[in-house]
């Protein structure tokens, strides 16, 4: 069924139980029961550091990203009055490690690593980007290339399926859930996996016919269409999942409350009009920063995580 409800299916048809498995590790402390760590109430536990560091979340070319981001890091730094470096991470891990370690102090988790990072690292996310009439999202796509005689999931029986990690939600846990749920396959059992590392590797693997197929995020898919890394003819999608939350962005837990205010305050205020970030991400419809709960707006991707046995253990 094409546009089959990812929640409803885990529920009727996995019976997993929906969000049982998530819990913040035991050094947070959840007093409000927001599913998000609090902030201490001992100031000699807050930071308040001279020194910002904000680091996006792991997609396509970091070096591509720091210039776009500069103009928002810019009026960052009017609001805060805080210097702001762009951190250019290379994988979801090394992410949420630098967070839990005190060395990310504003982030954006992609939609798959952000429970983990509330869990494991204290990560507070308050916001995602929206359309210009608050609409928000995107899809999972599984796309193969014209004439690989993959016309529906029930055809990678057989064959191999890009994957970009482990903790993608579009890469990887949404679309092993679905294919489960909604068509018997399993990996290794039914089909091959491989990991790509990343959604442009994959996008890029199966174009090239290195992969039979790919479970993609498509706003990044449309990203590289419109720079022309791929052509859309060496595409075809074969599935189109519901809509989810995009990369959410947020603070680590133990800032000073002030300066999380003002970080908040600069999200809001930040103007799109003519920015770089708008040219890039407008590509895929984004054109604001909207406000976001956990608890609400991941709850699908707590149950998408309940349906793949994710536990939230933190080493």
């Amino acid at each position: 069924m094409k546009q089959f409800l990812i929640a409803l299916a885990i529920s009727a048809t996995l019976c997993v139980p929906t969000m049982a498995a998530f819990q913040l590790d035991n050094r947070y402390q959840d007093n409000d029961g927001d599913m998000v760590a609090d902030i201490p109430s001992d100031p000699a536990q807050q930071l308040d550091p001279s020194t910002l560091i904000f680091a996006y979340t792991p997609v396509e070319d970091p070096a591509v990203y720091a210039e776009v981001w500069q103009e928002f890091l810019d009026h960052l730094t009017a609001v805060t009055g805080k210097r702001v470096l762009f951190y250019p991470v290379q994988s979801n891990a090394a992410q949420i490690e630098a967070m839990r370690a005190g060395r990310l102090h504003i982030a954006g988790f992609n939609t798959g690593s952000n429970p983990l990072a509330v869990a494991c690292a204290g990560f507070r996310p308050f916001t995602m980007m929206a359309r210009a009439d608050g609409s928000f999202g995107y899809e999972m796509e599984i796309v193969t290339f014209p004439g690989s005689r993959i016309e529906t999931p029930a055809d990678l029986k057989g064959r191999n399926l890009a994957f970009t990690a482990e903790t993608s939600n579009s890469g990887y846990k949404a679309p092993s859930a679905l294919l489960k749920a909604d068509f018997g396959l399993e990996r290794d059992r039914d089909f091959k996996p491989a990991f790509s590392g990343g959604h442009d590797n994959s996008i890029l693997g199966v174009a090239n016919k290195d992969y039979d197929a790919a479970a993609v995020a498509n706003s990044v898919k449309a990203r590289m269409i419109d720079r022309g890394v791929v052509k859309m003819d060496q595409l075809k999608t074969i599935y189109t999942s519901q809509t989810f939350p995009t990369t959410g962005f947020g603070v680590a837990h133990n800032l000073a409350p002030d300066l999380q205010k003002k970080i908040r305050s600069a999200f809001f205020s930040f103007d799109w009009d003519g920015t770089k970030l708008l040219e890039e991400f407008g590509k895929s419809g984004e054109a604001q920063f909207i406000p976001i709960t956990f608890k609400d707006n991941w709850a699908v991707i707590r149950e998408i995580d309940a349906a793949n046995g994710v536990n939230y253990s933190c080493h």
